[in-house]
Order: C-alpha cells, then structure tokens, then sequence
C-alpha cells in the first residue's frame, strides 16, 4: 500500500523517463515496471535518443550501452554538454558486467547500472530510488532559485541560466537577448503610496512579464529591488523589438497609477537591452554590466523608453 502511494506521488510531479534502447522487449519490460511512476518516452537508437532528449528533456534516461549507431557512452557525452539535457540523470543499462566501462560510465556523468537480464525487483528498486531523489532535487531547486515576493526566478537562478544559454548561443551560432528592466520612479512610488503598494505593483509586472513570454526557453528573472532581467534565446533584432514593445503596451494596458513619476500618470518602465551574436566573447558578468549601462542611458534618455545595442 505504501508502495502504491509512492508511486502516485512521483506521478504528480510529471517525471519524465526516457528509455534508450534498440531491442523492443527490453523497452516493453521498462516500460511495465516504471509507467505508474512517470511518462514514458522510447528511443530505439543513440540519434533518436539525442534528438528526443533535447525535445523533451526528460528527468531520467535509461541508457542501453551498446546500439547499432552511437554507443550509450556517445550520447552521454553529448546530453551532458547541451545546457538543455545536461541536467537528466543517466542510468546505462548493459548486458556486460565490465568494471573499465563502469569506470567510464561514472566518469561521464552517469548515476547508476542496471544489468541485463533484468531482474525486476531490483530495477524497480533502483529506477525509483532515482526518481525519489530527482524529485527532491527539484522540490528544493525550485525553492532557491524562486523570488519570495514575485514567484518568478531569482539572481542564483538568473546566474545559472545565463551561462548555459550563452554557451548554448555560441554553439548554435545563433542570436541571444538579454534585457535589464527597471520600474521608472519606484522610490517615489513607494514612498508616497507605501511599500504594500509597491510589492503588490511588483507581482503585477512579474506577471505581464510571464504573459508576454510565450516560448518554452524565454527566462525571467527579478534581478533585484525593482529590476528585472530577460533571456530570450534564438531572438533575432525584429523578435527582441517586438517583445520588448509588447512589454510596455501590456504595462500600459495595466494602468498602474503613479501620479508622482516625472515621466506619466501609469507605471513605466526603462530597459538595457544587449542582443549577442554566436560570436559573442563577452561573459556572463559582461553581458550584465552591458545591459545594465544600457539601461542608465534609457534613463538618462528621459525613462519610459529601450536602449537595445547588437553585439
């Protein structure tokens, strides 16, 4: 019964398993054990499970060593450098008891070995000690890296977004967003309607900040005080202006009242834009300081307005 229970609890939690292998039965077997503790997802090869890792970023793969095209070990070396897969937790499954290819396996970032043929007990045991720990994992990730005030991500999590999507942005020699926002006039918002006020306005920018962010990568962050940060990968000039005009027409439409800014009648606000080539040599303290020099020259400007730079 408390088995049972267990189960319905990681289900909750939406985990995903990916199970890489190119035999059927032994992906069947897989997927009778674990479909009550987590979605499923199949790849018969080392190329579907790279492309089917990145698509769905699954929170535990079940990695057969030994495939017709890429060997577990070449995939492994792959997901664990793509800053969207480098997270999932890899368990080999291998037929071949060999201590220099369990060696090489921990060494690659690897967390555990199932042996075929399987025995079911302690492959349930195992893969469900795995999920327990991913799923504590991210309960106390979610909880350091979440802005107690606004519920978006917060500085530790902005720290660690930024450096993979940079590395992610030379990689694919695309283009990167990354955007300094501040509340124009906030001091004097919340000295003369009180900081209740002011911490109430601050959920509502956090909020229109996620509303106009519509693609699954697209990073908000509170930067801190009242400054937001924004990463938008694979953005280019046309898509960075857009969004960044469809912020301030949805902080409009918010309305906020703010009799004692010297800019309007509403809450406005200034932002520091930098947009990164591929590239980009700049680190991730660089780009931040860019941004945010940016972002005093929008204000120097007179506020209410974008200062975006292409780099």
């Amino acid at each position: 019964m408390i088995k049972n229970n267990h189960r319905m609890e990681l289900e909750s939690f939406d985990l995903k398993v990916l199970i890489v292998d190119d035999e059927k039965a032994n992906r069947k077997i897989l997927k009778e054990l674990l479909q009550e503790q987590a979605k499923i997802i199949f790849a018969k090869n080392g190329e579907q499970a790279i492309e089917l890792a990145h698509k769905h970023t699954p929170d535990l793969m079940l990695l057969d060593v030994v495939m017709p095209d890429k060997s577990g070990f070449e995939v492994i070396e792959t997901i664990k450098n793509d800053p969207v897969t480098m997270a999932t937790s890899v368990i080999f499954i291998t037929g071949l008891a060999n201590c220099h290819d369990e060696e090489r396996g921990f060494a690659l970032g690897g967390c555990d070995y199932i042996y075929k043929p399987f025995n079911t007990n302690i492959v349930t045991a195992r893969i469900s000690t795995h999920l327990e720990l991913i799923q504590q994992r991210k309960m106390l990730d979610t909880i350091a890296h979440i802005d107690a005030l606004t519920g978006i991500s917060n500085r530790r999590k902005l720290d660690k977004v930024l450096k993979s999507e940079l590395a992610a942005n030379k990689r694919d020699k695309k283009q990167l967003l990354v955007a300094m926002l501040d509340v124009d006039y906030f001091k004097p918002f919340n000295d003369n309607y009180g900081h209740g006020a002011g911490d109430i306005a601050l959920k509502k920018v956090s909020v229109l900040l996620r509303e106009v962010l519509k693609r699954p990568r697209d990073f908000v962050a509170r930067y801190g005080g009242e400054e937001f940060t924004l990463i938008l990968p694979d953005c280019d000039e046309h898509g960075a202006k857009q969004v960044l005009q469809n912020i301030f027409t949805a902080l409009s439409d918010k309305a906020i009242q703010h009799e004692f800014s010297d800019v309007s009648d509403y809450l406005t606000m200034s932002v520091g834009a930098v947009l990164l080539n591929g590239d980009s040599l700049l680190s991730a303290k660089d780009v931040l300081v860019k941004a945010d020099r940016l972002l005093y020259r929008a204000k120097n400007n007179g506020r209410n307005q974008t200062v975006l730079e292409i780099i």
